[in-house]
């Protein structure tokens, strides 16, 4: 019966270690160590940045205060020309008066039409522009249909029998084209008791 049922030896009960809990928890301090060291090194670094970022930006307020100097008078001064006396400033350009009997011929009106000005009507006549506005001095601008101009031309030829434009042309020693300018003539016509402004034949 002992060999079938062999007695049972006492086994020594094995202790527990407590080793891994610990090492465990010595690891769980050490991250939450060093989580803490990081935090702390963040957040100074943090500061530190804002600190250099307002130090920065007051300096740069400082010099823009310094560079731009601050005026003690808020008035303007006179523009130069105002400064130059009364004597030195440029007179305003005045229209010369002239005369129709300085120029000789004959004065004739001109009423202007629409679109004309007084170069143009100068051009027609074979006249200065000064010329013209000397001759109407009063008149500062001209108005279709209500501005009538002196004008002053060699004279007006009353057309007779055989006068045709060239042969008044030669007569009077200006050119035929220079006739049907001054008239207002499109063809190199003209009728028996027409009256033909005569210009100058150089331009006065």
């Amino acid at each position: 019966m002992e060999d079938e049922f062999p007695k049972k030896r006492n086994l020594r009960p094995v202790e527990k270690s407590n080793l891994p809990i610990i090492t465990l928890s010595v690891l769980v301090l050490l991250v939450l160590a060093m989580l803490y060291v990081g935090y702390e090194y963040i957040s100074d670094s943090s500061s530190n940045a804002e600190e250099l970022t307002s130090v920065v930006v007051d300096t740069t307020a400082e010099e823009t205060s310094v560079g731009e100097p601050v005026s003690e008078s808020s008035e303007e001064e006179p523009a130069e020309e105002d400064k130059k006396p009364a004597s030195e400033k440029k007179p305003e350009t005045e229209t010369k008066t002239i005369s129709g009997a300085s120029l000789g011929g004959q004065s004739i009106t001109h009423e202007v039409k629409s679109g004309e000005t007084f170069s143009s009507i100068a051009s027609r006549y074979n006249l200065k522009v000064e010329t013209l506005k000397g001759l109407n001095s009063s008149v500062s601008d001209v108005k279709a249909g209500t501005t009538k101009l002196k004008v002053q031309v060699q004279t007006v030829h009353t057309v007779g029998p055989g006068d045709v434009l060239r042969v008044v042309a030669t007569k009077y020693g200006v050119s035929k084209e220079a006739i049907m300018k001054a008239n207002g003539k499109t063809k190199d016509f003209s009728e028996r008791g027409e009256k033909l402004i005569i210009p100058f034949s150089s331009r006065k």
